[in-house]
């Protein structure tokens, strides 16, 4: 099967934070969910400013998650979700009212993430239902004692020849991402500071300061 070409996307609603990401075009789009908005300052009435200030900056998608508790709520609050534009997608969490919110919002057309998906026995339910990203959480999988990065390449295993694919989330380091890559995960979610780490490596930044130097000695 043809790998899956990687994709990062910035896991915050700090705006300061998020906006140069997004002007550097190093990352696809923004996730977020209800902890990470209240973390930022926000609150659910900013949702639709968000989502403008970050379509226009170029994000190609936008993460918001439905809340309620029951499938129904979980629908009514996708709607206004849903509503924001074509590049928004619904985040739901991986429970029972939540997979059947997540089937019927795929069979709408809708692009649908599974969030806190903790089993493979989950993935394949995703996987079932045609919901396009499955966002397991390797740093909460870690904190509970589990093997987080054999699960999750178990889970993308599982997606094989289906929609879905791994949207891999609570990741603390560049090595957890790079890890997952190697085992086949092909996309990725983590907070500013995690890709600013990612980017950063301290002989690129003194070869970089050693071309400008010679660059002035040739009289540039």
């Amino acid at each position: 099967m043809t790998p899956i070409a990687p994709r990062l996307y910035v896991d915050s609603a700090d705006v300061d934070r998020v906006s140069p990401l997004l002007a550097a075009g190093v990352v696809h789009g923004v996730t977020t969910n209800p902890t990470i908005l209240e973390r930022g300052g926000r609150t659910a009435a900013e949702i639709p400013d968000l989502y403008a200030r970050w379509e226009s900056e170029g994000a190609r998608e936008i993460f918001f998650q439905t809340w309620g508790g029951d499938t129904a709520s979980f629908l009514r609050n996708a709607e206004g979700i849903r509503a924001l534009g074509d590049r928004v997608a619904v985040k739901v969490p991986a429970t029972a009212a939540g997979f059947a919110a997540a089937a019927a919002l795929v069979r709408e057309g809708a692009t649908v993430l599974v969030t806190a998906v903790y089993s493979v026995a989950q993935a394949l339910a995703c996987a079932s239902i045609g919901a396009q990203y499955i966002a397991p959480y390797l740093g909460r999988m870690r904190d509970a004692g589990l093997d987080g990065d054999a699960t999750i390449a178990r889970m993308q295993e599982v997606c094989a020849g289906s929609a879905s694919n791994v949207l891999a989330a609570s990741l603390r380091s560049p090595d957890d991402i790079t890890g997952l890559r190697l085992a086949g995960i092909p996309y990725f979610t983590a907070a500013p500071d995690v890709l600013d780490r990612l980017l950063f490596h301290e002989v690129s930044d003194s070869s970089a300061a050693e071309f400008d130097a010679a660059m002035v000695r040739l009289g540039a």
